[in-house]
């Protein structure tokens, strides 16, 4: 098949409108991940076990079943019990409790490596535990583990094309549609592939620079 410039150009008004819906999807689901995934974290740090157990059987749960299936089950099976969202909402939510529990593992990851000698300075100086948490903790986990939360970012983009199981048109949803249309695949698939590589790539690079110099 044969490159068609024509195609390229009728194309490219559904490609930028595709993209926004993408970086939209991945700039809220990723704040949802951050967010929630820290909740996950220090609820999974509680001396009660009432407040631990549950909320690791919930991460557990989420993060071995597909993101497919949770679209899915929020989209369509949620409305029947008196829940209805849309379409991009919908996936913004899928993604970011999905990735939140990834996040949380992150998270857990640079509490542990918070040096015991913190908390015993904290419990000395008879700090009450949210301030050893928010002034003393978390401030040191989270410089840690940055390029490995920003890792995630680039693993969602990736992922959200799977919304378009819900009727969200991002990028590859766009093309999709697109190339139903017109018969035209090569064109738009090639261009949103571009377009995936062109975001997905320099953050890389930028992680590794963040990464070396916060080992520093």
């Amino acid at each position: 098949m044969k490159w068609d410039w024509n195609a390229v150009g009728d194309f490219m008004p559904m490609f930028w409108h595709g993209l926004l819906v993408t970086l939209e999807a991945l700039a809220l689901g990723a704040l949802l991940a951050f967010a929630l995934g820290l909740v996950w974290a220090m609820m999974q740090r509680s001396e009660h076990l009432v407040v631990r157990w549950p909320v690791m059987a919930v991460t557990e749960f989420v993060r071995n079943t597909p993101l497919l299936v949770q679209l899915f089950f929020l989209f369509y099976v949620l409305p029947e019990w008196g829940l209805t969202l849309s379409a991009l909402s919908t996936g913004v939510i899928g993604l970011g409790l999905h990735y939140s529990t990834y996040t949380a593992e992150v998270y857990r990851t640079g509490i542990d490596g918070v040096p015991a000698g913190q908390w015993e300075a904290a419990t000395a100086l008879s700090l009450p535990r949210t301030r050893t948490w928010f002034a003393v903790i978390l401030p040191q986990a989270i410089r840690r583990v940055v390029p490995a939360l920003g890792n995630y970012v680039v693993a969602m983009l990736k992922d959200t094309p799977m919304i378009f199981v819900i009727g969200v048109l991002e990028m590859l949803g766009e093309a999709r549609q697109y190339s139903a249309q017109t018969f035209h695949t090569v064109e738009p698939i090639t261009i949103v592939g571009i377009a995936f590589i062109v975001i997905s790539y320099p953050a890389s690079l930028l992680l590794r620079v963040l990464e070396r110099r916060l080992v520093r």
